[in-house]
């Protein structure tokens, strides 16, 4: 006989018990509420840690709403934090509810207690009730004033939750103005950064408005502010120097001078150990030599060590992150980075996506001197157990040639990859072998000699098998075999196949038609037959203009389909400058991360 089933720990919503257990709760809560017996707090305890983990899997306890206020008149500081967890979880649903709260609330911000204080502003400030802002006003202005720096810290974020709740109300209570004198008196550095933060937060805002609020806005950049924050930098916490660092990107020094001397007040930052203060530095430098084309190359070499160390520790997201900046930076100036291309050798117990980037690296910074090594590396790369990597290996050495950088030897180890028996390693070199042949027609005799011996059949991917096809067509004259291939593939003509492969048959036929009429004639005529028959647009209009070409003169059709062979100069990029310089200006955000300007992210 199977044991019984062991109940959970917590009722379900779905049990038919949670409404008793709920109402036994709401009794205990009462029966405790007023008792000054001692050990009640304990008991307090359990019942409020058994409230709050019924509130987190789901169970509607918000009929307690009144037990727990009156439960939380006690100065027990954990019984006080976990009945503000659970007024600040019902307090926006149940805004009526909410009222309740105000008194405890209000009495619990003037508590001895500086813990007490400023948690209990922290959650009347966490309400987010529209209706009660007025409540709120006067525990924020005595918050910002408080002998406390922890209160003030609370103060400071309040009120900019109240700027979100009521703008109006938080611009005429003037704390704008008691931010901005309390951001430049204040001794403690968190209450500092916190002002700064809200400031933005408000400016930033309010500066669509009103050209009094644009003033502000402009007012937290100019040079007695900046200096200020600068001298105090060191004080702050990790997160509050990258905001000031943000900041500063954004000054415009009055003379080369003050450029160096905000570059050397920032030096040190370079060797921090956190990695979003060291690209905030650098994007500091970069924004502040933009002008000064000498001076911007020397910072290139001067935060290279910083961000290759950061490259190698750390956790794989950070190295992410990092690679991604850099590789920005390799992209505007690839030289510089040329000499340390081993940095970016991938490691086996690296995730996909940094070993990809490191391969978009590798690519960057080859040149002349280094593309021996590199392409020797990306070749081992093929033979990965992890598909995609070893895809990409392929691409990159592909892409390397053609930048022109050692053809001779790179178009032998693609050859090698085309007699891989590796279906993948195959087709990849497939394509990259297309793109060769139209920057460098004089390879072709060598290519196709390989080609040749490569099976139709064997090539199942779409775009491998219209680089075959395309090859077929182009250099029909030097492939015995090739009208015969197309032939075979013509009479198997698949409506299911993707529409490059059927796209690019019709013209390889068209021009293997040009080149060996004889051998190729009955096999273009039922290419155009199936081709207008295809259901596909593009294939139906492209075989149907071959046929009225052929219909109108064959001569001409011969000059518009197979006209001289002229090689391809420059292979068009994916992103144009304008974009690529977009992303500079965002520097140190997710649209580097991204490869997205931020508008479109």
């Amino acid at each position: 006989m199977a044991p019984p089933a062991q109940s959970s720990r917590y009722p379900s919503p779905s049990q038919p018990s949670g409404k008793g257990e709920v109402s036994d709760l709401r009794l205990q809560l009462r029966q405790l509420a007023g008792s000054r017996a001692p050990g009640v707090d304990d008991s307090k305890r359990e019942l409020f840690k058994k409230v709050i983990s019924y509130m987190t899997i789901g169970i509607d306890v918000s009929s307690l709403f009144g037990e727990m206020v009156m439960c939380s008149v006690t100065p027990d500081i954990v019984l006080k934090k976990m009945c503000y967890l659970y007024v600040g979880n019902y307090a926006k649903v149940n805004p009526d509810l909410a009222l309740l709260t105000i008194n405890f609330l209000q009495r619990d911000c003037k508590d001895q207690d500086p813990m007490i204080r400023g948690l209990a502003l922290r959650s009347l400030s966490s309400l987010r009730v529209a209706n009660l802002v007025e409540y709120l006003v006067g525990p924020l202005g005595s918050g910002l004033k408080d002998n406390n720096a922890y209160v003030r810290t609370v103060a400071v974020m309040g009120a900019v939750k109240l700027y979100h709740i009521s703008a109006s109300t938080c611009i005429d209570a003037d704390f704008p103005a008691t931010l901005k004198h309390l951001m430049l008196n204040d001794s403690d550095s968190q209450v500092v950064v916190n002002c700064l933060f809200a400031l933005q937060e408000i400016w930033n805002s309010e500066s669509s408005k009103s050209e009094e609020a644009t003033r502000e806005k402009e007012g937290l950049i100019s040079k007695p502010f900046i200096y200020y924050l600068l001298n105090r930098l060191r004080e702050f916490n990790e997160w509050g120097q990258c905001l000031v660092l943000e900041l500063v990107a954004k000054y415009v020094p009055s003379d080369t001078n003050e450029n160096f001397d905000i570059m050397n007040l920032l030096e040190d930052r370079l060797q921090h150990a956190n990695g979003a203060v060291v690209l905030a530095t650098i994007k500091v430098f970069l924004q502040l030599t933009l002008s000064m084309a000498d001076v911007h190359q020397e910072v290139y070499e001067r935060i290279k060590a910083p961000l290759l160390t950061l490259v190698s520790s750390g956790s794989p997201e950070q190295s992410y992150a990092v690679l991604s900046h850099l590789h920005l930076l390799v992209m505007r100036a690839p030289y510089i980075f040329a000499s340390d291309y081993k940095h970016f050798y991938c490691q086996y117990n690296e995730p996909s996506y940094v070993k990809k980037l490191k391969l978009e690296m590798l690519t960057a910074v080859a040149n002349e001197s280094n593309t021996y090594e590199i392409v020797t590396e990306l070749c081992e790369y093929a033979a990965n157990v992890d598909v995609p990597i070893a895809r990409e290996s392929i691409r990159a050495v592909g892409k390397i040639a053609l930048q022109q950088y050692d053809v001779n030897a790179i178009v032998d180890r693609l050859l090698q990859f085309l007699e891989m028996e590796k279906d993948y390693v195959t087709a990849e070199a497939l394509v990259l072998v297309k793109d060769l042949l139209r920057k460098y027609p004089q390879w072709s005799h060598d290519c196709i000699a390989v080609v040749g011996n490569i099976s139709s059949k064997n090539v199942q991917e779409p775009k491998a098998k219209a680089a075959l096809i395309w090859m077929l067509g182009e250099y029909a004259q030097d492939m015995d075999d090739a009208p015969y291939i197309l032939e075979s593939l013509v009479e198997n003509w698949e409506e299911d196949a993707p529409e490059v492969v059927r796209l690019h048959l019709l013209t390889a036929i068209m021009k293997c038609f040009f080149r060996r009429p004889p051998e190729t004639q009955k096999a273009l005529g039922i290419a155009l037959a199936a081709g207008v028959a295809d259901f596909h647009q593009d294939v139906h209009d492209r075989a149907l203009f071959y046929y009225r070409l052929l219909q109108y003169d064959v001569s001409s059709a011969e000059r518009v389909v197979n006209p001289p062979k002229q090689a391809v100069s420059v292979f068009a990029d994916t992103q144009s400058n304008e974009i690529k310089d977009r992303i500079f200006d965002e520097f140190n955000s997710l649209s580097v991360v991204y490869q997205k300007v931020i508008g479109s992210i």
